[in-house]
């Protein structure tokens, strides 16, 4: 019995591990704009500049953009269609994971009461296109996930996730994930 138990423990831990380093993401968009028209983009240092992040950061978060539009066919001008913006946010989150199964004795389970308690960092990152004539925001992608970055390979891969999930929804109606 007690093997079933432990069995039955594997996927749920492997579910948390895998819901931990998901990104989330949420768009929103002008439906009345018609995105086929935007075919060159250029950074609106502007609105970069004002996000809360490093340098660093900030340069790897737009090479990963461009990266992503260049492979949807679009090029960087300047002159361009659409100015990509960013912005971040990120706060503490504090998970509690209860192994005492809900409080309730099971017969099988003779392990310890155990309640495991880990902190970490949960970042957003906002990436905004706007009509570049008008200066009006026309598409916007938001990505949430946990920041567990020890060293700035991780880094860089954690953000080439974000920006790959955001961006996967642009264009609307495009072939979403």
């Amino acid at each position: 019995m007690m093997r079933v138990s432990k069995l039955f423990l594997i996927p749920v831990w492997m579910l948390l591990m895998v819901s931990c380093s998901s990104v989330r993401v949420t768009t929103d968009y002008d439906t009345q704009v018609d995105f086929a028209k935007y075919r060159t983009f250029a950074f609106y240092k502007t609105g970069i500049d004002k996000a809360p992040i490093s340098d660093l950061d900030k340069k790897r978060i737009m090479r990963a953009v461009e990266s992503e539009l260049l492979a949807k066919g679009m090029r960087k001008s300047s002159n361009p269609d659409v100015l990509v913006s960013l912005f971040t946010k990120s706060r503490e989150r504090i998970n509690v994971n209860d192994n005492r199964f809900g409080g309730f004795w099971y017969p099988w389970y003779y392990g310890p009461n155990q309640m495991n308690v880990s902190q970490y960092t949960e970042g957003t990152l906002f990436i905004d296109l706007l009509d570049a004539k008008k200066k009006e925001l026309v598409w916007q992608g938001v990505g949430t996930g946990a920041l567990r970055m020890t060293d700035v390979r991780r880094k860089e891969r954690r953000i080439k996730e974000f920006v790959k999930e955001i961006m996967a929804k642009y264009p609307p109606g495009s072939r979403n994930k």
